[in-house]
């Protein structure tokens, strides 16, 4: 609720509110302002304040007006730091610096970490590749994690509370691996190209458990999961290549994508798995060289690819000679015995990516990939390129926590409380007058809430909580009634009293 004070009006606290939110790309760049009737009400001011904040937001160059149509927010390249004030132009600074890190090679270092009815196979407008311009503001929910929106549980985020993740054990191996003589091995010296030898070692054991079949000289550790997809992208692609990626699907990945160029192919994701009959159409008319997917735990559906639907993409990939990328990072929650696209294809044409983010230390950022054998060497190329190694420390301390038993036991205490706080959390969507669209499973509910989730959120932004609207997770925005929430943050009747509230508003 804005309060007048001394030192700022109601017009200078709304424009600044508006302000940080089109900074941090809370209010993607296109984004409609509401109008100022429905603002001042929101708000609780008068039109006439709405109309002086808004003056104040377009003198700055935030936003522009369009006759007859209202407020908008300014693409970020219209937007000019000098015409706004010292504080304002050091965040947009910041921003724009997170943009331009988004297309390095570094982009790793700021990156995460991980239905309505679609349209179906026959929809023809879905067969033609998309070059639309990025979901900037899939960036908002990276911010959130990294300044939080308020000290209330997030539906948004795409990772566990912190409280869930603590452990006593990573200290300790730390610890172990920083004494004076592992100290100096590890910490005087870069480390092993491929990464820690220790670690390879024991990822190929975990990936045998998921009867993916990997030798150590066939993995690669990287600065995280998001960094291991950025480099199978640098040495397997050029602007302009056409990837099929899944939809709905990972919006940071779209964006990562569309930044360095690709020509987007959305894929229907369904229960079983990708719309076979659109893939087979792109595979005759674009010629893909990529497709990326998350056959296990599906962001944002929970779905999870079958074991015919699995057999059929990697008979697709051999008849029409393009890879796959199968993103699982969400492996440490789901069943070994679940379908995975690099267990059945044998690591020849499929290219495994993981991390340990999600369900162990989100700081320690080590991922890893692994491929076949004859694609090692160029992505090693490109690994060393971008990072020349990676954190040997924290890689050999991941080891001690894998081969000691540590993470496993870890990862099914997370799993027995993510299955008390689904079923939790599910009750109360309910209540609140949510529709699943996906079966709950894992980490994720898509929930259709049958408003525009995209005004949905900025409602709940005023409350405190970031929303993740569905619109976020298509190739090309478009307006959705679906939203993806987060089980462990979703327990709060706090929250879902207030969601209820505002949609029946709205």
């Amino acid at each position: 609720m804005l309060m007048k004070t001394h030192s700022q009006s109601l017009t200078e606290q709304l424009a600044a509110r508006f302000g940080e939110r089109i900074r941090d790309r809370l209010l993607a760049p296109g984004a409609r302002l509401p109008s100022v009737r429905e603002c001042a009400r929101q708000q609780n001011v008068s039109p006439s304040t709405v109309v002086a904040a808004y003056d104040q937001l377009l003198a700055q160059g935030l936003v522009e007006a369009r006759k007859n149509r209202g407020f908008f927010v300014r693409e970020a390249r219209a937007v000019r730091t000098e015409e706004v004030g010292a504080h304002d132009a050091h965040h947009a600074s910041l921003s724009q610096g997170v943009h331009r890190a988004s297309l390095s090679h570094g982009a790793h270092r700021a990156s995460v970490s991980r239905d309505a009815p679609l349209a179906s196979s026959s929809s023809l407008h879905r067969l033609a590749p998309r070059g639309a311009s990025p979901p900037v503001n899939a960036t908002a929910l990276i911010r959130g994690m990294f300044h939080k929106i308020s000290n209330k549980p997030q539906p948004g985020m795409g990772v566990f509370p912190a409280d869930w993740m603590e452990s006593t054990f990573m200290p300790a191996a730390v610890r172990k691996v920083t004494g004076t003589r592992a100290l100096n091995e590890f910490s005087l010296q870069y480390g092993e190209p491929m990464g820690d030898s220790a670690l390879r070692s024991a990822l190929q054991k975990k990936l045998a458990t998921l009867s993916v079949p990997a030798s150590p000289e066939q993995i690669i550790t990287t600065v995280g999961a998001t960094h291991a997809l950025d480099i199978v992208s640098r040495t397997m692609l050029r602007p302009g290549d056409p990837v099929m990626v899944e939809e709905p699907g990972w919006a940071v990945e779209f964006a990562r994508l569309n930044a360095l160029g690709m020509r987007l192919l959305p894929v229907p994701r369904r229960p079983d798995g990708p719309d076979l009959e659109v893939m087979e159409r792109y595979c005759e008319q674009h010629k893909p060289k990529l497709y990326v997917s998350v056959s296990v735990f599906h962001n944002p559906t929970s779905y999870c690819l079958t074991p015919n639907s699995a057999h059929r993409v990697v008979q697709l990939a051999n008849r029409h000679d393009f890879h796959i990328v199968e993103d699982d990072t969400y492996s440490h929650l789901a069943p070994v015995h679940a379908p995975r696209l690099a267990s059945l294809d044998g690591l020849q044409r499929t290219i495994y990516v993981s991390g340990f983010a999600k369900i162990l230390a989100p700081n320690w950022r080590i991922g890893f990939l692994a491929a076949p054998p004859e694609l090692i060497e160029q992505l090693l190329d490109t690994k060393l390129l971008a990072t020349l190694t990676t954190p040997a420390l924290l890689e050999r301390a991941l080891a001690h926590c894998i081969e000691q038993g540590q993470l496993r036991r870890h990862a099914e205490r997370i799993r027995t409380r993510l299955d008390q706080a689904r079923s939790r959390s599910v009750k109360l969507a309910t209540n609140a007058g949510c529709r699943f669209a996906a079966e709950p499973a894992g980490l994720f509910g898509w929930v259709d809430t049958g408003v525009d989730t995209d005004a949905l959120a900025q409602r709940m932004l005023d409350e405190g909580y970031l929303l993740a609207p569905g619109a976020l997770f298509h190739a090309e925005r478009k307006p959705s009634t679906l939203m993806r929430i987060n089980f462990a943050t979703t327990q709060d009747a706090v929250f879902w009293k207030k969601y209820a509230e505002t949609v029946r508003k709205m």
